[in-house]
């Protein structure tokens, strides 16, 4: 069950962007992540679900500028994966557009134009940043998390008949329309691949787009949280929602 901390807002005022955060035990990072978001200069709302966090996250994000008008808080009394912080924030989010934005530094919210640039030249319905499609700066890590999420890309792709480069992004971009017409039902990390196999079902078809992002990753001793167990789910996801309502 969620607990809301909302700010008061022009009524009459509607965010270009609502841009959802899950966080989860993120102490380290989340004044650094929330002050980097809150500087974009775009119409936006930052939505903010901490999932539970037991490392001294919440106090931080109790500690936030009360006046922040840009920012709604709320909360799971316990985790319950980024999937469910997503449809939680969902149900609070009125921009026309919504982003995925993860609680720590590997992706730069400067990055936002590039998404927001197909779809308000009206040519997409959805924007993934594709961290394989750049000439960005990427930090090269794990060879078996590439070779995972290729992996997943590939089968995704062969039975969704999209082109997509990197289906495992944080950085998703849908017309808020788009996404709350969606059944979604993963609670954790399978919603990258549930999210991709739904919006490809969709009739008529949906106007998707790649652009390349730059990619900041961590480690585990940075905080790095997706295992391998997120990973057989992905992959179970992946046909499960392509074959099953």
């Amino acid at each position: 069950m969620s607990k809301n901390k909302k700010k008061s807002r022009d009524k009459h005022r509607t965010p270009l962007l609502s841009i959802i955060m899950p966080v989860f035990n993120e102490r380290q990072y989340i004044e650094e992540i929330v002050a980097r978001v809150l500087a974009v200069d775009i119409g936006k709302e930052l939505i903010i679900v901490d999932d539970g966090s037991t490392d001294g996250t919440a106090g931080i994000l109790d500690n936030l500028d009360a006046s922040e008008q840009d920012i709604t808080l709320l909360r799971h009394d316990r985790n319950r994966g980024k999937g469910a912080a997503i449809r939680t924030a969902l149900e609070k989010a009125s921009g026309k557009w919504v982003i995925i934005q993860d609680a720590d530094l590997e992706y730069d919210p400067d990055e936002y134009h590039k998404l927001l640039e197909p779809a308000l030249t009206d040519r997409a319905d959805v924007v993934y940043g594709s961290r394989f499609l750049t000439e960005g700066p990427r930090r090269v890590l794990y060879f078996r998390h590439w070779m995972i999420n290729r992996l997943l890309t590939i089968i995704s792709n062969l039975l969704t008949d999209l082109a997509l480069t990197d289906v495992e992004t944080c950085y998703k971009l849908f017309s808020r329309d788009v996404l709350n017409a969606l059944p979604l039902k993963e609670d954790r990390f399978g919603f990258e691949t549930e999210v991709t196999a739904r919006i490809a079902r969709v009739k008529p078809r949906l106007r998707i787009y790649e652009v390349g992002i730059s990619y900041s990753g961590r480690t585990y001793d940075e905080g790095k949280k997706i295992g391998i167990l997120d990973g057989l789910r992905a992959f179970y996801t992946v046909f499960k929602y392509r074959f099953f309502k």
